[in-house]
């Protein structure tokens, strides 16, 4: 995928509106080019501004009295003709408003939330790494090999733990790119099936027990501890997921 194209389509991969296919080509495109990686980070930002800081219509407090003038009166009578269609003129002005807000709130409630859009996030960099070949940029089965190669290549140290005795041999790392920022991707192995850890600084200093979520038939646990937050996403079942959490949890433990 070229500059031009990709750039077409960042929009509406902001928007969570592309395809898996093209979402893929884009993510592997953005890897690899910094200058459509700034764009896109320019434009994720500028909707979380708009999302957190938009100015949103708050009905007056009159409103109420309004409508009722506007409406039709329910008593029986003679309205003059004048008086009547101004009635309805206002009454269909009200109706207008009543809409546009209802559509507004309508639309803020479907916009993905932060959590969501991470979701994805991960998902794509799992799948994007098994489809190019690209699932580890250091290969190793020891920790003390991969923790060391990161060095220089973040402003963090990922925990890296060897899970071989648990079932979970470790493969190596990578660097990768999830929320606008590089991560470390540690790669494990469960049977045939891959396991990528994603670890990053955490935006704040607390600790969030794992919590377990699906998307695209992949299911993630995510979690957070010691100022750092943890992806793990694969296409393994649930239980051997969750085995492989509480492993490198209890690494990190002892």
């Amino acid at each position: 995928m070229e500059c031009r194209e990709a750039r077409e389509l960042l929009p509406a991969h902001v928007d969570r509106e592309l395809g898996v296919r093209e979402a893929i080509e884009i993510d592997r495109h953005l890897q690899g080019c910094p200058a459509c990686r700034a764009d896109y980070a320019d434009q994720q930002a500028v909707r979380a501004a708009v999302r957190n800081h938009g100015t949103y219509f708050t009905a007056p407090g009159h409103l109420e009295d309004r409508l009722r003038t506007a409406l039709p009166a329910s008593a029986p009578g003679r309205v003059p003709p004048g008086k009547r269609s101004w009635s309805w003129l206002n009454a269909g002005a009200a109706l207008a408003m009543v809409l546009a807000i209802a559509w507004s709130v309508g639309l803020y409630l479907t916009l993905p939330t932060t959590g969501d859009r991470l979701a994805d996030e991960v998902v794509a960099a799992h799948v994007r790494s098994l489809m190019s070949s690209h699932v580890v940029d250091v290969v190793s089965s020891s920790q003390h090999t991969v923790k060391p190669w990161f060095d220089g290549k973040l402003d963090f140290a990922p925990p890296v733990y060897d899970l071989s005795a648990d079932g979970f041999p470790l493969i190596g790392g990578r660097l990768d790119y999830l929320d606008r920022r590089p991560v470390a991707a540690l790669v494990y192995r469960y049977r045939l099936h891959t396991i990528n850890l994603f670890v990053a600084p955490a935006t704040d200093g607390r600790n969030v027990v794992p919590q377990t979520l699906s998307r695209q038939g992949y299911r993630i646990v995510s979690w957070t501890h010691a100022g750092m937050a943890f992806w793990a996403v694969s296409d393994v079942e649930s239980a051997q997921l969750n085995r492989f959490t509480d492993a490198f949890q209890e690494r990190g433990a002892s």
